[in-house]
């Protein structure tokens, strides 16, 4: 999901990236952001140019040619993961990390002081306060779940709340420990595990993921952020939904020139991510 959290971030850099958040914590978790990365294991570790499809809504089309399926860890069952796997493609799992989802099985499962505001534009989303031990309980629970369901890997979402609005007052380096503790509990359970978007925070995740998954980086010119995970040889999955390269071939064709050059993995999708349609760059 593409935030809009420029907006706020510059706000937060006065609060500082260094410390733990002020006020009253005694609920929150204290793990701290210089955890080692967990590396060098036998899970699946994805290269630029890998070819992928993205589906979260409707019947899953399985029948695209391609190395990686996205798919949504809650809605898809354990025969339609094993049905694309036995074709030989990889499946990436789906769940939101940083938000509250009303509809998901596990809902009933949060308190009332790990919801935050209301994510803008995503009816029933609520931000998290990833500082929460009950919210990485959850969010352990959910990894074990894609273990159960034989997922390859995992696409942990909002990852980057600490630059939006999300009614606490969690900082950079919240968000840094937390995202690095999704990812090496994801590694500990032998998943491989994606970045999404946390641009700002590159530089110091990039060893702990084996993927970033980004939306719209041609749209915002935000590419060359992405490029420490090229260098490390991980792939990067983009995705975009401007108008211009649903419905301009020749602005298409100059992004997927654009994308190649950088070792991308671009889609043209909608937004909704329901396989209404789909152009591939590579």
């Amino acid at each position: 999901m593409k935030t809009l959290g420029m907006l706020f971030f510059l706000s937060f850099l006065l609060v500082g990236c260094g410390g733990s958040s002020s006020g009253d914590t005694s609920d929150n978790t204290s793990a701290s952001s210089d955890s080692d990365p967990i590396t060098g294991g036998d899970w699946y570790q994805p290269v630029p140019l890998v070819t992928w499809q993205w589906q979260l809504q409707g019947t899953v089309d399985t029948g695209y040619d391609v190395e990686i399926y996205d798919i949504d860890l809650f809605d898809s069952d354990v025969s339609l993961i094993q049905s694309i796997q036995a074709t030989g493609k990889k499946v990436i799992c789906y769940f939101s990390a940083g938000s509250y989802e009303n509809w998901r099985d596990d809902a009933g499962d949060f308190e009332a002081a790990d919801l935050g505001n209301n994510l803008d534009g995503w009816d029933g989303e609520r931000w998290l306060d990833i500082r929460n031990e009950n919210v990485r309980d959850i969010m352990a629970a959910r990894l074990d779940l894609a273990v159960d369901k034989g997922c390859d890997g995992v696409e942990p979402d909002n990852m980057d709340g600490y630059t939006n609005d999300p009614g606490f007052d969690f900082t950079a380096a919240d968000q840094l420990a937390y995202n690095r503790w999704i990812a090496n509990e994801a590694h500990q359970r032998t998943l491989a595990v994606g970045l999404k978007n946390d641009l700002n925070q590159i530089d110091s995740l990039v060893n702990y993921f084996d993927f970033a998954v980004n939306e719209e980086c041609f749209e915002y010119s935000e590419c060359d952020r992405l490029q420490p995970f090229i260098d490390a040889n991980k792939a990067v999955l983009n995705a975009e939904y401007q108008d211009q390269y649903v419905n301009d071939a020749t602005a298409r064709a100059a992004l997927c020139t654009d994308s190649v050059n950088r070792q991308f993995s671009t889609l043209v999708l909608p937004l909704d991510l329901d396989n209404s349609f789909r152009y591939s760059c590579n």
